[in-house]
């Protein structure tokens, strides 16, 4: 017998409904392993060791925008992580999503979700397993959530072949730029200057 067998019994059954003040309870090991939707407990599948890599240099990159823009703008602090859990609504059931990155404008709080509202750019690496959650309903629920900006980070084999960025309009995700490894960089200019260095985004395999 599988061990989805094994489990798949009613006392296994989520109790009831998670909230915000049940989650900041859980055991954080427990919680790197899930997100919630609607109040229900949903596994995160874990990411492939080419999707983190992918995840930390963009997100390094993304790290070196926020700092020269705060250097020469005084319009409030810009933080990058990877990982971070971001409540996206409370009410009527909770939602809490982790992007792979997310650039946010207050400082991180530990284990406390970070409100989407503070999220300027939230971007997920698409793999095959992830793809259709990533490109439809996490898409749908960061747009409801009122973040302005959502990139998909698309992957073949060892390297990043495009990242799609949109932006919120009227409530809904629409298709800004495609930028694709040509030249060896890419200048993103919204919302702030974000350089791309592509051959930083080969060889995600080691």
């Amino acid at each position: 017998m599988t061990g989805v067998l094994e489990w798949a019994r009613a006392e296994n059954l989520q109790p009831e409904p998670i909230t915000l003040d049940v989650w900041n309870q859980l055991p954080r090991d427990f919680c790197r392993l899930v997100e919630v939707v609607n109040g229900d407990v949903v596994r995160a599948e874990p990411p492939a060791h080419r999707h983190e890599n992918a995840a930390r240099r963009l997100g390094v990159m993304m790290e070196a925008g926020a700092e020269a823009h705060m250097s020469r703008y005084n319009d409030g602090p810009l933080y990058v992580g990877t990982d971070q859990d971001v409540l996206l609504w409370e009410s009527p059931r909770l939602t809490l999503r982790r992007p792979d990155i997310a650039m946010f404008s207050c400082a991180p709080t530990g284990s406390v979700p970070l409100p989407a509202a503070r999220v300027k750019i939230a971007v997920e690496v698409v793999s095959p397993v992830t793809e259709r959650v990533d490109t439809t309903d996490k898409q749908a629920e960061y747009a409801q959530a009122g973040i302005p900006w959502y990139w998909l980070v698309y992957l073949d084999r060892d390297h990043v072949t495009a990242i799609q960025t949109h932006v919120l309009v009227l409530d809904r995700y629409r298709p800004h730029r495609r930028l694709h490894p040509l030249g060896g960089e890419s200048l993103v200019d919204m919302p702030i200057e974000i350089r791309i260095d592509w051959t930083r985004l080969y060889g995600l395999l080691y």
